[in-house]
């Protein structure tokens, strides 16, 4: 499945930026950032709950917010991106 992954962690304390690095490497681990704290993932359902776990045990869940949007289709399908995108199709041929 694929899934956009978007987070705010308060980062004003020591903690908080901690808190930030691991989320992000947590999520980097099963997806690309596409921005700041904005992740597209294509995962199985275990992987799904594996993220879900450990982003959430990471997580502060009275200062910090995370978000899972299960896309419904084909990225180029439902996605309309403007500007520099950074985004590696992973499922196309690599070439070396």
């Amino acid at each position: 499945m694929d899934i956009l992954i978007s987070y705010d962690v308060n980062s004003l304390t020591k903690e908080g930026r901690s808190r930030l690095r691991r989320v992000a490497k947590a999520c980097k681990n099963f997806g690309q950032r596409v921005q700041f704290s904005v992740f597209e993932c294509s995962v199985t359902d275990t992987q799904m709950e594996k993220l879900r776990q450990k982003a959430l045990s990471i997580m502060d869940e009275k200062e910090d917010n995370l978000r899972i949007y299960y896309l419904k289709g084909p990225r180029k399908d439902y996605l309309e991106a403007h500007g520099r995108d950074m985004y590696i199709d992973f499922h196309d041929p690599l070439v070396v």
